[in-house]
């Protein structure tokens, strides 16, 4: 390994024989991560947590559209919530997720 490559830089030996549970999860995080709400409002939870109002009002969505595609979001535990009194406040769940998207972004922006 040269001084510039750390050991997260090199590629690991690839998995053989991906059971049936974890091509199923692989491939709805996948699926989470080509629609471009989905994107947005992952991104926007990036580095803090925002109620559904929030997320709604700074994206331009409506609270349903909002809802809905944190509910696909939380059933695949890349967000999470906590609850005050009658609000939910939402906020990425999965560090690896955040770290392949903004890796996806900066590749999508590179010049």
């Amino acid at each position: 390994m040269s001084q510039d490559t750390t050991k997260d830089d090199v590629l690991r030996e690839p998995i053989i024989d991906l059971d049936d549970e974890t091509l199923f999860v692989v491939s709805q995080t996948f699926k989470a991560l080509c629609d471009p709400t989905r994107i947005r409002i992952l991104n926007f939870l990036c580095s803090e947590e925002h109620s559904v109002n929030e997320i709604a009002e700074k994206l331009n969505l409506s609270q349903s559209s909002v809802s809905h595609q944190l509910r696909f979001l939380k059933n695949l535990r890349l967000v999470k919530f906590r609850r005050e009194g009658t609000t939910l406040y939402y906020s990425n769940d999965d560090d690896h997720i955040m770290n392949l998207l903004q890796q996806a972004i900066d590749h999508a922006t590179h010049t």
